[in-house]
């Protein structure tokens, strides 16, 4: 072939990719913030802002060596050699059954591994082309990748499991939590900047190699990162949380950079409320504490209501209180409410009856103590964001990545051919628009399906499945997002009670949902490759 050629290839490789990183953002990273959502720590429309530019940094700093395992690890290329606008073919197969079963599966709400999706649609175009012998089942190959498939799972829940047992015992069942939560806090605060800045620090775009030359520099610089936030939250954090939660003082957020040289504030009557309500059942706020001003609510804001039975929150509907709008107004408060659903449904109230049978049997600890942790699962949130689009990035760019690279040179990529920098922001673009646009499809089902989610709970599950990501994309093992967050989700719910409070059926349909995705889009991309690479010539 010629530079330059087959170019309606490379532009359907850039439309299937769009719509693949879209699925993965609806899909994937709703996994990732179901957590924090889910037990309400953030809302739905704050997680969106954070992974705009978490998803986003961690795709276009530390996507590129799960890219090329994606790109050059699962089929041989030798199959290709002479032919490389075949294997151009076979990427845009790959990635049209990829994102077809991702968007299917987004659709209808089910909890997918995208990166089981990738793969298998590429081993399927694989073995439609050139049989079995064709996709690299070694170790460095599919061996390596299915191994992580099931290492993932429980290396995260096991991780998860670890600091939420250290967080229960230490602090959250002791008889003044909160006292020893804020005496905590530091210490964990600088844990987890720590941890987020030894893996930037030696990930960021092209890793450092670690030599006696400037171990103590990249040492230096993250601990002393992690060590300077625990100052501040100490001297900062921890007294305006105090002022708030034990003298009930209220105090805006902003007042925690200057919080010592605040006086004393008006006492807040109705704190303990709230956060009873935030962090206890998840249940919808009733109609009449909204109007009696017990829950915070804008005038004209559409929240979820209950109208009937509190205990039936199935699939609450939106209810405007301002009844004095016009007919005008109420239409576009529709149009409004539909433009922005994805981003403003409360996640934690979509509950059916089982699940609040689930719940029933999980612990639940003091409401100002959980609230110390919302802080820090905003931290865990963004880290594990920032491990997501560092890792599945390469389940929708690294096929483009080869397609481009073919078209570009008429040659077939090399081992380790660098991937541009624009490719990975263009997937880190869709990832952030997919998400934004329809992640609440899949959040709402897991935001508290498989388990009672609260802030200490959330903080554990995330920077478990965090940890167990980023590091599977600091080594280049591209390990689903989807099985570490369910896994320390799971483990975290059995630490958190008794074997009734997980939700069983749903983890059993997430498992089935995991087994289905290969065969589905190997099936998919394989039958297009074979259609259309076997297709009559008549030119």
């Amino acid at each position: 072939m010629d530079v330059h050629q087959f170019t309606y290839l490379f532009v359907l490789g850039l439309i299937l990719a769009f719509l693949d990183a879209f699925g993965i953002g609806a899909n994937d990273v709703a996994n990732s913030f179901a957590t924090s959502v889910g037990s309400r720590s953030i809302s739905l429309k704050q997680a969106c802002i954070i992974a705009i530019f978490t998803e986003f940094g961690g795709a276009v700093l530390m996507g590129a060596s799960t890219t090329d395992t994606i790109k050059n690890g699962i089929i041989d290329l030798k199959n290709f050699k002479g032919n490389p606008e075949l294997l151009m073919l076979g990427f845009v197969c790959a990635l049209a059954g990829s994102a077809t079963w991702v968007l299917l599966a987004s659709r209808m709400g089910w909890p997918v591994s995208t990166t089981h999706s990738i793969v298998g649609a590429i081993c399927g175009v694989g073995i439609a082309g050139f049989g079995g012998d064709a996709v690299l089942w070694g170790w460095d190959g599919m061996g390596k990748i299915i191994a992580s498939w099931f290492i993932s799972p429980v290396v995260a829940g096991v991780v998860a499991s670890i600091i939420f047992l250290i967080t229960k015992y230490g602090v959250m069942r002791s008889p003044n939590s909160l006292n020893r939560g804020l005496n905590a806090i530091p210490i964990y605060f600088g844990i987890t900047i720590t941890i987020s800045a030894l893996y930037v620090v030696l990930k960021g775009g092209k890793a450092v190699k670690i030599n006696s030359d400037n171990v103590g520099v990249v040492l230096g610089a993250t601990f002393g990162a992690g060590a300077v936030v625990a100052l501040f939250c100490f001297f900062f954090i921890r007294v305006w949380l105090k002022r708030k939660l034990v003298n009930e003082e209220k105090l805006a957020w902003y007042q925690v950079f200057y919080i010592p040289f605040v006086g004393p504030q008006p006492r807040d009557e109705h704190i303990a409320d709230r956060l009873t309500r935030t962090f206890g059942d998840h249940s919808v706020p009733a109609k009449s504490d909204v109007e009696n001003g017990q829950v915070g609510v804008a005038k004209g804001e559409e929240v979820a209501i209950v109208e009937h039975d509190p205990t039936v929150t199935a699939h609450p509907s939106l209810v405007n209180l301002d009844k004095e709008t016009s007919a005008t107004g109420k239409a576009w408060n529709k149009i409004k409410g539909a433009l922005t659903k994805g981003v403003n449904m409360d996640v934690a109230s979509v509950q059916s009856s089982h699940v609040k049978e689930v719940h029933s049997h999980a612990v639940k600890y003091d409401s100002k103590t959980e609230y110390l942790y919302s802080f820090l699962q905003v931290i865990t949130a963004s880290f594990a964001s920032f491990a997501h689009g560092s890792n599945d990035v390469a389940n929708a760019v690294g096929p483009l990545a080869a397609i481009y690279h073919i078209w570009s040179t008429a040659q077939l990529p090399g081992k380790k051919s660098d991937v541009p920098i624009w490719i990975l922001a263009y997937g880190g673009v869709a990832i952030d628009i997919g998400l934004t646009l329809y992640g609440y499809n899949v959040m709402k089902n897991l935001g508290n399906n498989i388990t009672y989610h609260s802030p200490s709970r959330g903080f554990s599950m995330e920077l478990g499945a965090a940890l167990t990501v980023i590091t599977a994309s600091f080594i280049g093992l591209p390990v689903s997002t989807t099985h570490c967050i369910t896994g320390a989700t799971a483990m975290v719910g059995l630490c958190s009670g008794s074997w009734r409070a997980l939700n069983w059926k749903v983890l059993a349909w997430c498992l089935f949902s995991w087994i289905l995705t290969v065969p589905v889009a190997g099936l998919i991309g394989g039958l297009l490759f074979a259609i259309i690479a076997n297709a009559p010539k008549f030119l």
